[in-house]
């Protein structure tokens, strides 16, 4: 077996991906990736013994959430920028290392390598299934996938200038006890729903960061069509990335389009001041072979939803930054003071035609939870009339697989008195759909990214509170969730720390669940997978 991988909603067979990834990276990738999320549970078992104070780590408190992000489902595709990583890790946990005794240490915080070929071999023998109790692997993993998420969310903050280092120290708590043999299921079931706990820590952190920074998200129809000037595409999250090349372009007569999850950058009302930030090209992320054929110009990627492409003119337009990256693109470092240069990608926009128009008309969206507090009289008392009768979390991840038209098709087929409210690139299977409005409000709310998915809990709340709920899953609310990757995994973990119940995954259930732990779920907390569109939603009309 070449290499094995179950993180995503698309692994081979539902069951893992043994030879090469569905997402496109080699078996020699995957390797290199867990030996470095090795590595990390190495250094936070030494973090952990040695009882080092998190302020004392400065700068390595960013390397291992960057490390993390990397290894992200779509993330990071260049073997040598993940060696490099892997290296500079090895070093730190090293030096933290030194003053404990190997006796007293994991393998994970003492092994050494010391060429590449050792290197592939030790990752060999470290990977997912070497934990042999497929319960505890199970749980061990989604842990690890949800600390995954939890970290990109963290990075982007702090990016912004906004840290919480207790969410740091969680993270080197989690990541040490997945190498604890002595754990029993139940108490990594806990350290599951402790995981969503932080969870919810981050994504507040987050919306914290974005908001001081770019304003609350408001209303906003965003144009689908395109100009006549040169252009180039950002593709992502990261929006300090988005604001550094807006800057960068302004005055350039170069345009700035928004792709797939950087959409509701839109919504926030500091990237309204920019004359040249034009609109939103494309859809989900999957589509991107195609769309980035047809817009001519370069593309950035400032995260993960990479997918390789075949076509060497369009490699040669990519260009990556951060925990992104791709071999033989061009990727763009920050300074010092975290300033990025994006000269060389303005540079060549100015020498390609302008993107050809592949649909026209707008998209509306800005609902986080504080426009839609604002609605909340409203919404309140439509409730209240009966016109309101149920609202649908839709929130979540689009992907490639044919049976995700489940979800464009559920959205159709509502009843005309439900709202939709949504976050994240699963909304590009309905927000292009019209549907209508309830009193003016209308029927598709999106929140934002998938971290805004924190946004549809804070609403969720608050309609509880304001209704006088005791149970949140007291209100008309359903959630049916479509999931991709590990930041999806963070969203479910944080759902279930706060209580929600029944929640709907799809279009499969996670592969890493084995069937004792997937029982639980369902024991436990309700989850269900996702049946033919009309039996769903006769169900969830009559709960």
């Amino acid at each position: 077996m070449g290499m094995f991988c179950y993180q995503c909603q698309e692994t081979a067979g539902g069951k893992g991906c043994t030879v090469r990834g569905v997402c496109g990276k080699t078996a020699e990738t995957a390797r290199l990736q867990d030996l470095l999320i090795y590595t990390l549970k190495g250094i936070s078992e030494i973090v952990t013994k040695r009882k080092i104070d998190i302020n004392d780590l400065g700068d390595i408190n960013y390397e291992v959430l960057s490390s993390l992000f990397m290894t992200i489902t779509n993330a990071n595709f260049d073997d040598i920028s993940i060696e490099k990583q892997l290296m500079k890790m090895i070093a730190i946990r090293d030096e933290l290392g030194k003053s404990l005794a190997v006796d007293d240490l994991h393998d994970a915080a003492s092994f050494t390598v010391n060429s590449r070929q050792s290197m592939l071999e030790k990752a060999s023998s470290i990977g997912v299934l070497s934990t042999v109790n497929e319960d505890v692997r199970s749980l061990r993993e989604m842990i690890t996938y949800g600390l995954k998420g939890m970290a990109a969310y963290a990075e982007h903050a702090k990016n912004i200038g906004k840290e919480n280092l207790d969410i740091n120290a969680f993270i080197y708590e989690a990541l040490a006890a997945t190498l604890d043999d002595s754990l029993s299921e139940d108490e990594l079931m806990a350290l599951a729903l402790k995981t969503g706990e932080y969870g919810v820590k981050a994504m507040a952190l987050l919306d914290e960061a974005n908001t001081s920074r770019f304003g609350n998200p408001e209303i906003t129809e965003v144009d689908i069509g395109v100009g006549r000037n040169p252009a180039i595409l950002i593709s992502g999250h990261d929006l300090t990335d988005l604001e550094q090349l807006l800057e960068q372009t302004r005055g350039t007569g170069v345009d700035v389009y928004t792709h797939s999850e950087m959409l509701p950058a839109h919504y926030y009302p500091a990237f309204k001041k920019y004359d040249n930030f034009v609109g939103n090209y494309g859809n989900a992320w999957w589509k991107q072979s195609d769309e980035f054929e047809s817009f001519h110009g370069p593309i950035l990627f400032t995260t993960n939803c990479i997918v390789p492409s075949k076509s060497e003119e369009v490699r040669g337009r990519i260009f990556t930054t951060g925990s992104a990256g791709f071999p033989g693109c061009s990727h763009i470092t920050a300074d010092e003071n975290g300033k990025k240069d994006f000269s060389e990608i303005i540079a060549l926009a100015g020498t390609l035609p302008a993107p050809d128009e592949i649909e026209t008309g707008s998209i509306v969206g800005g609902f986080a939870h504080n426009q839609v507090m604002a609605l909340a009289d409203r919404i309140i008392e439509a409730v209240k009339s009966g016109a309101i009768k149920k609202f649908f979390v839709m929130a979540g991840c689009d992907g490639r697989m044919k049976s995700r038209g489940y979800y464009s098709e559920f959205a159709e087929k509502l009843p005309k008195d439900t709202l939709i409210l949504t976050a994240g690139c699963a909304k590009y299977r309905y927000n292009k759909l019209k549907l209508g409005d309830i009193g003016g409000i209308p029927r598709v709310l999106d929140a934002g990214q998938c971290n805004d998915s924190y946004s549809l809990a804070v609403v969720a709340l608050k309609l509880k509170e304001a209704f006088g709920l005791d149970d949140i899953n007291k209100l008309p609310i359903v959630f049916n969730i479509a999931w991709y990757e590990q930041k999806a995994v963070i969203v479910l973990l944080t759902l279930l720390y706060l209580g929600v119940k029944k929640i709907h995954l799809g279009p499969t259930l996670p592969g890493f669940l084995s069937l004792n732990v997937a029982k639980v779920l369902v024991d436990k907390f309700g989850i269900a997978g996702i049946g033919s569109v009309d039996a769903d939603i006769d169900l969830f009309m009559a709960q």
